[in-house]
């Protein structure tokens, strides 16, 4: 354990093994077999289905769930993974209640839409556990792809390709491939090292090389991969975290809540992991809502969520914000980071308020704190020689960037929401386009 660690008010421990293990359990449950078939019944199996267009990927839910209902959660998985390979990481982390159950015809009308992302769990598992793979590989094109990033777009837009005969090296420059399905989600969203699992079953396909530990603009050159490979492809997702802007910002005790998420996701034993007795996080994604709700799951007193505009700008679903209030987290909203106090570490977050027009209203509220966490978005590091647009790399049609032979996808490239089954589409969709363009 590091000094920094061994501060008074962060301390690891603070909660035995056995509560951990609870809290840290599976956030949902998944449906028996009996269960689903219960859930798939409530389905009208519409014709022009709202849920079809609600979902990035445009998966046939009605399909999917008469093919549960009829006693084929192998077939049903099948139809999923047609258009959405990383479809059993979606079904868990997709904000369903936003997308697809939002708009399905039960919710309209009863206030209680059939469970989508359950019954989407449900089948995938299904066919996951037993260690099938339902794609065969086209025969060798003779053509590379340079994929870099092995996150959800990247996966996706590998897979694709290899299912089309051509040979892909993934290259990602964390140890592990999965991205921020195995960094940067809450834990207690996949455990039992499904992202890993979801890893190795996709790689079946054959034909894609894995090289960690390789990064853009450090091991790797764009020019060399263009240079080397008839494609690129980068989902690089956005690397650097912004910070406040504030003296003090470097006291111990802040950091970034994407790095402790990573840290969190990666490690063995929970008991040994330090966390403050009082909380603060800054943001209202949900990588905020993640970074709070698992600090009181690892036992802090007291968690907020400091937010600058109000609920209903919040970036993160009403569901996620219910969800951090019933763990205990208090929500601010109409808040600013005005000043981090201490001396030797973090002691206090003085936060100011503010109105509509983010004006502060001259009022302050100081926060004791042990830990801050920034999560207030994090930023595309610049790839030399790619337009850039919004902050994002600038692509056209389906990921197309400025550089010819260059695709983008995910959170680095400008245009769709960040979310993981948005990453899964953009990158389907060019490794489409790709293969177009290399069997032209």
């Amino acid at each position: 354990m590091t000094e920094a660690m061994r501060l008074d008010g962060i301390r690891a421990g603070r909660l035995g093994a056995d509560d951990l293990a609870r809290n840290f359990s599976d956030l949902h449950e998944p449906f028996d077999a009996h269960e689903a078939m219960v859930a798939a019944d409530r389905c009208y199996f519409c014709h022009d289905a709202p849920c079809i267009t609600a979902c990035p990927t445009d998966i046939d839910i009605p399909m999917f769930i008469r093919q549960i209902q009829t006693g084929m959660p192998e077939t049903a998985a099948k139809t999923i993974f047609d258009q959405n390979i990383l479809g059993g990481m979606c079904a868990r982390v997709c904000p369903t209640e936003t997308l697809c159950e939002e708009v399905c015809v039960r919710e309209v009308a009863e206030g209680k839409p059939v469970e989508i992302g359950r019954l989407q769990r449900f089948a995938t598992d299904a066919m996951m556990a037993a260690g099938e793979h339902p794609f065969t590989r086209a025969p060798e094109t003779g053509k590379s792809v340079a994929v870099v990033g092995a996150g959800p777009a990247g996966l996706a837009c590998a897979h694709r390709l290899a299912l089309h005969g051509h040979s892909v090296t993934l290259f990602d420059a964390r140890p592990k491939a999965g991205g921020l399905n195995e960094y940067g989600i809450a834990a207690y969203k996949t455990p039992g090292g499904y992202a890993q699992a979801e890893v190795d079953w996709l790689l079946k396909i054959g034909g894609i090389t894995v090289e960690t530990g390789r990064a853009l603009r450090d091991s790797l050159a764009l020019d060399q991969l263009r240079a080397d490979h008839d494609a690129v492809f980068l989902g690089i997702g956005l690397g650097g975290v912004g910070a406040l802007g504030l003296a003090g910002e470097d006291l111990a005790g802040t950091a970034n809540a994407v790095d402790f998420i990573a840290t969190l996701r990666q490690q063995d034993d929970l008991t040994q992991l330090p966390i403050g007795r009082h909380v603060v996080v800054i943001g209202g994604g949900m990588t905020a809502v993640d970074a709070a709700v698992q600090s009181k799951l690892l036992g802090a007193e007291t968690v907020t969520i400091a937010y600058r505009r109000g609920r209903d700008r919040m970036p993160a679903s009403r569901y996620e914000q219910d969800l951090a209030a019933s763990h205990g987290v208090r929500l601010m909203f109409g808040v600013i980071p005005h000043a981090i106090h201490g001396d030797d570490r973090l002691r206090e977050v003085e936060l100011a308020y503010v109105g509509d027009d983010m004006a502060p209203t001259g009022e302050t509220l100081r926060l004791p704190a042990d830990q801050l966490f920034r999560a207030i978005g994090q930023k595309l590091i610049a790839v030399e020689g790619l337009a850039t647009e919004r902050g994002k790399i600038a692509v056209t049609g389906a990921g197309r960037t400025s550089l010819p032979g260059v695709w983008a996808g995910g959170d680095c490239a400008a245009g769709g929401e960040d979310l993981t089954v948005t990453a899964v589409a953009e990158g389907r969709d060019a490794a489409e386009d790709i293969h177009a363009a290399l069997s032209a």
